[in-house]
C-alpha cells in the first residue's frame, strides 16, 4: 500500500474530519502533463498545469547513465511535481477557511 493510501486509512481510523486536503484533491487540480528530458542527460523535467493555469515543476536524474530509464525519470519527475501542490492546494483551503470564519 503506498504512503498516501496509508495516511488516509490512518486519519479516517482516528476520526480525523476537519477539512483536508487529500490526494484525490491533488488530482482533480492538474489539467496537463508534459515531460522534457534534455539530450544527453539523465535529466528529465515535469511540467504540470493546474486547471487554474499555474504550473509546477519536478526533476529527477540519475549519478550513472546506466541507470537510466525514462518512464521511471518520467515516474519520479511528476512525483516530485505534484509534490509541491500539497502546499498550494493547503494555502488555498485555508485561506478558505479563514474567509468562512470572517463571515
Amino acid at each position: 500500500m503506498n504512503d498516501e493510501l496509508q495516511f488516509e486509512k490512518e486519519i479516517k481510523q482516528r476520526g480525523l474530519d476537519a477539512p483536508r486536503v487529500t490526494p484525490a484533491d491533488l488530482d482533480a487540480v492538474i489539467a496537463a502533463e508534459d515531460y522534457h528530458v534534455f539530450p544527453g542527460t539523465t535529466l528529465t523535467v515535469c511540467c504540470l498545469t493546474l486547471v487554474n493555469g499555474f504550473t509546477v515543476t519536478g526533476e529527477s536524474a540519475c549519478a550513472s547513465r546506466k541507470n537510466f530509464d525514462e518512464e521511471l525519470g518520467r515516474m519520479i519527475a511528476r512525483k516530485n511535481a505534484r509534490e509541491k501542490i500539497w502546499a498550494l492546494e493547503g494555502y488555498r483551503l485555508r485561506c478558505d477557511l479563514a474567509r468562512k470564519r470572517l463571515d
